[in-house]
C-alpha cells in the first residue's frame, strides 16, 4: 500500500467515522505529512490508530484525537496558541497551519530538539518549541486564546487556566483510567469558567502533572 493509500484510508476510516466532518481539518491532515513527524522505528504505524511511542514515556496521540481536537477548538488565523507537550511536533504543525503563531512547549530536551528539526523540515515559520515545564503557567508568553494539552492530565491547573485570555479556550484529556474525557475550558470571565466534555477517550499521561494522592484516612 502506499503512504498516499494509507493516509487516505487513515482519514477516511478511522477519522470521518469519529465524527470530524469539518472539511478544513480533514484537508489539513491530507496535507501535513504525520509520517515526516514519526520516529523512524515506529514509521511504519505512521497510520495507525494508537498512540505512537516517542521515548521518555511521552507519545503522539491517535490520529483521529488529534483531528477532534482541532475540530472542537476552531482555531483561527488571528489566534496565539499554547501547546503543552510538544512531542514530534505534529500538532504544533497543525495548528500553525490554522493559527496566527504556536508556542509550543516540552519538558524532554531531545523530544524539544527532535521536534524543532521535523518543524523545520516541514517549512513551519510560525511555531517555536520551547524547552521547559509548561504546567506552573508560562506568563512571559501569555495570554493565549488557545491552549491545548497534548496528553492526559489528572486536572487542569489553575495556572495554566489564567494564560488563556478571556473568551479563549483550553481542551485536555482529564480524569483517571479507565475513565477519561475530553474537555474545552472556555474562560467566559475574568474568574468565571465554563467546562463542556466533548468526548470520551483515554491517553497517555503528559509529564510533569501532578497526579491525585492516593493516601486514604
Amino acid at each position: 500500500m502506499s503512504i498516499e493509500q494509507a493516509r487516505f484510508n487513515m482519514i477516511e476510516q478511522q477519522i470521518r467515522p469519529w465524527d470530524v466532518l469539518d472539511q478544513g481539518v480533514l484537508s489539513l491532515l491530507a496535507v501535513v505529512k504525520r509520517e515526516d513527524f514519526v520516529p523512524a522505528e515506529h514509521r511504519a504505524k505512521a497510520f495507525f490508530d494508537t498512540e505512537i511511542p516517542l521515548g521518555h514515556g511521552q507519545f503522539m496521540l491517535a490520529p483521529r484525537v488529534e483531528a477532534r481536537f482541532l475540530q472542537e477548538l476552531d482555531v483561527r488565523k488571528h489566534e496565539r496558541v499554547l501547546e503543552v507537550g510538544t512531542g514530534s511536533g505534529y500538532m504544533a504543525a497543525l495548528l500553525a497551519h490554522k493559527a496566527r503563531e504556536v508556542v509550543s512547549v516540552e519538558l524532554q530536551p531531545e523530544l524539544a530538539k527532535a521536534a524543532i528539526a521535523n518543524l523545520r523540515r516541514a517549512s513551519i515559520t510560525n511555531a517555536v518549541v520551547l524547552e521547559g515545564d509548561a504546567s506552573k503557567g508560562l506568563p512571559t508568553q501569555g495570554p493565549f486564546d488557545v491552549i491545548v494539552l497534548s496528553g492526559s492530565v489528572a486536572s487542569v491547573p489553575k495556572a495554566l487556566l489564567a494564560e488563556l485570555k478571556v473568551g479563549g479556550r483550553l481542551i485536555a484529556i482529564v480524569g483517571q483510567e479507565p475513565v477519561m474525557r475530553a474537555t474545552i475550558v472556555t474562560r467566559v470571565g475574568e474568574q468565571e469558567f465554563r467546562n463542556v466534555e466533548v468526548f470520551d477517550t483515554v491517553a497517555p499521561r503528559l509529564s510533569g502533572f501532578d497526579e491525585p494522592s492516593r493516601f486514604t484516612f
